[in-house]
């Protein structure tokens, strides 16, 4: 693999960086006086400068390659990461570096854990920056370097090593060149944010809130202005509009921009999307019927904030409008089976994804009837009336295998690091893992992630970096042999 392809694929990511600090400072220059405008220009001269003789040094790179692009993606997301820490530090609203990356890399891959015990104590400026992290990190940021790579394979292959098993298996397919997809897939995702800070407003809130609350509702991300994040505000209105823009994260884009190209009916039919939906109302209804019967709340209050919950955690975006570790029991476990689902394969969302589950449900129910009624049959998985082919339902089995063992092997360590109580390390790890933002416990909705050791924060913040870039992409990287080919 090329050191330079590398090299001028992280120039770029630096020069982005640098350019989307931008809007953070427009937003400082808007609430003067809070300290946070020259640590950001600061930020940017470092970032652009270092991103600019990266560039120049290596802009005659040859092609990435597929080993390459790997590299590239893992080593970009912690580069990004790291260089984003840049404002806070130097304003000293967060002190530590381990603080700030873990902060950074929360935003980026859309989990919404905070260290920040106080929220709105942050300046304006800094809470944009943290709230757009969100925005480039749902879409995935290695996207807009296809948007700008002139060698059209070289754009592919960065894709791919950010991509979802799951698209793998669902082969969802739009345009035949990957820039063209890129751009169309932006423009739906910046219109629906646009189009949610107009309700938002419409709702009662500030420009400011709605931008960076809606920055994190079709990221699936989670990061509010508000210590009570959604719930500050107590609006019905707010809480159903962001209910049904989390629910749209939650969906394939590339299925989205087919419903506006006309082709409804198709869609409706797709396999996903109809288990995705049946999961939707049978965790949202099972939810909020517990809060009437058990909680003591009313229909409408119980059908909302069950409603929104479940839907928060589905969608892995982590926002809260209560605090569900006072629910009745059953609602809090369905609660756990949503955060251990995920919506749909191409979102923006994390998490297992609900084709996972569809391909093991089939092939576990077709081996059962393979092995007791019916032993010469031949085992037929099918997604969208196709047949899936053996190489991606064993992809399935492995990614669930993976993350089972990983949230395993991660809540022996977060016990070990910081002696955690069971319940809550394992729930730290999903919250990571799955890129959740809030969990149960001592991470529960009322907590942050700031008691936790630097040690257990540098081990979540790499769990959300394997959660986000789905696994595989973050792993290989280990293998002695990808660094022989």
């Amino acid at each position: 693999m090329s050191r330079a392809a590398i090299g001028l694929v992280l120039a770029k990511l630096l020069l982005l960086t640098a350019g989307a600090m931008v809007l953070p400072i427009l937003c400082a220059l808007a609430y003067p006086g809070e300290g946070d405008l020259l640590p950001l220009i600061e930020s940017v001269a470092l970032i652009g400068g270092t991103g600019g003789v990266l560039f120049a040094a290596f802009r005659r790179a040859p092609e990435l390659g597929p080993g390459g692009a790997v590299v590239s993606a893992v080593a970009g997301w912690l580069l990004v990461s790291a260089a984003s820490t840049l404002p806070f530090l130097l304003h000293g609203a967060i002190p530590t570096f381990t603080d700030a990356f873990f902060e950074m890399m929360s935003g980026y891959t859309t989990t919404g854990a905070t260290i920040l015990p106080d929220v709105e104590a942050v300046p304006h400026g800094l809470l944009f920056w943290r709230s757009e992290t969100h925005l480039l990190g749902g879409m995935g940021f290695l996207t807009l370097i296809v948007l700008v790579q002139p060698r059209a394979l070289d754009g592919l292959r960065l894709f791919r090593a950010e991509s979802s098993p799951g698209q793998v298996i669902t082969r969802e397919r739009l345009l035949p060149r990957t820039r063209d997809v890129m751009v169309r897939l932006w423009a739906l995702y910046l219109g629906l944010v646009g189009l949610h800070v107009v309700l938002l407003r419409v709702g009662g809130m500030s420009l400011f809130d709605a931008l960076c609350h809606s920055f994190g509702t079709l990221s699936t991300s989670g990061y509010s202005t508000k210590n009570a994040s959604l719930g500050h505000y107590g609006s019905a209105f707010i809480e159903w509009t962001t209910i049904v823009f989390m629910v749209l994260g939650g969906v394939s884009f590339v299925l989205l921009l087919q419903v506006l190209m006309g082709r409804g009916r198709e869609v409706l039919q797709n396999t996903e999307l109809r288990w995705y939906g049946a999961i939707l109302a049978v965790l949202c209804a099972g939810t909020s019927l517990s809060l009437w019967a058990r909680g003591g709340l009313g229909v409408g209050d119980a059908a909302r904030e069950g409603t929104f919950q479940v839907v928060s955690l589905l969608t892995t975006t982590g926002f809260t409008t209560v605090d569900y570790e006072g629910w009745p029991q059953a609602s809090q476990m369905l609660l756990v089976v949503a955060s251990m689902v995920g919506a749909c394969a191409g979102s923006t969302t994390s998490g297992i994804k609900v084709v996972h589950f569809v391909v093991l449900w089939q092939y576990t129910t077709a081996t059962v009837k393979k092995m007791f009624f019916q032993p010469l049959a031949v085992i037929s998985v099918r997604l969208n009336g196709e047949r899936v082919a053996p190489e991606a339902i064993h992809l399935a089995v492995a990614y669930f295998a993976v993350n089972v063992a990983l949230i395993l092997v991660g809540g022996c360590l977060m016990t070990a690091l910081d002696d955690l109580d069971i319940g809550s390390a394992m729930s730290a790890v999903v919250a990571a893992l799955m890129n959740i933002g809030p969990g149960f416990g001592e991470v529960g909705p009322s907590h942050t992630f700031a008691p936790l050791s630097g040690s257990a924060k540098w081990l979540l913040s790499w769990l959300m970096l394997v959660g986000r870039l789905e696994m595989f992409t973050a792993l290989v990287v280990f293998y002695p042999s990808f660094w022989r080919r």
